[in-house]
């Protein structure tokens, strides 16, 4: 469970991390437009990240239990 926790936070911090490498990269210079959908697609890579981590983890408390019922028998 604490290596599924660590995935996640890695994935979270990846989407932060290229959410504000968006943000940042030029948006002096762009127009307002632009930055709005750099700032959109900054923010649909971040739930994207989320929704997989939390689709990673899910998966894991599932193998978990298969294993530990397993283990029971």
């Amino acid at each position: 469970m604490v290596y599924t926790g660590k995935k996640q936070l890695t994935a979270l911090g990846l989407a932060i991390l290229l959410g504000f490498s968006l943000m940042t990269s030029g948006c002096a210079t762009k127009s307002t437009a632009q930055s709005d959908e750099a700032l959109s697609r900054a923010e649909a890579a971040a739930s994207r990240a989320e929704a997989a981590a939390n689709r990673a983890e899910a998966a894991a408390e599932k193998a978990e239990r298969i294993f530990e019922k397993k283990m029971k028998k």
